[in-house]
C-alpha cells in the first residue's frame, strides 16, 4: 500500500508526495500555505485518482512523459515526475489509481 508523505518546504509552504510501495514518489502536489489545504489535497487524490479520466497524458518539451491528476473543477491536484516512455507514464497512472484510495498518511511536519 502506498503512502502520502506531507512535509515542508524550504519557503514554508506545504506539499504532498503520494509514494508507491517501494518508496518512488509517483505524484507531487502543488505549494500550500496553509497545513489543512494540504490536507484537503490528500483527500482530493484520495477522491479522483481512481477515476482514468482525472488524468491529463502530457509529453514535455524535452520528449519527456508525464501526467496531471485534476480535480472534478479542473484544477490540478498532483503531476507526475519525468517518464522516458509513454509505457512509464501510463504505469505511473496506474500506480496511482491503486495506490491513492487507500493509502496512508506520514505526516512529516508535526
Amino acid at each position: 500500500m502506498g503512502k502520502f508523505v506531507i512535509s515542508t518546504r524550504k519557503n514554508g509552504e506545504f506539499q504532498f508526495n503520494l509514494k508507491a510501495d517501494n518508496g518512488q514518489v509517483i505524484l507531487t502536489s502543488e505549494g500550500y500555505t496553509a497545513k489543512s489545504g494540504c490536507e484537503n489535497g490528500v483527500e482530493s487524490v484520495r477522491k479522483n485518482g481512481g477515476d482514468a479520466k482525472r488524468f491529463d497524458r502530457l509529453t514535455a518539451k524535452n520528449g519527456k512523459f508525464y501526467f496531471n491528476l485534476k480535480a472534478a473543477n479542473g484544477q490540478i491536484i498532483g503531476t507526475s515526475e519525468m517518464y522516458e516512455s509513454e509505457a512509464g507514464r501510463d504505469n505511473g497512472i496506474d500506480s496511482v489509481m491503486r495506490n491513492a484510495p487507500r493509502a496512508t498518511v506520514e505526516d512529516q511536519t508535526a
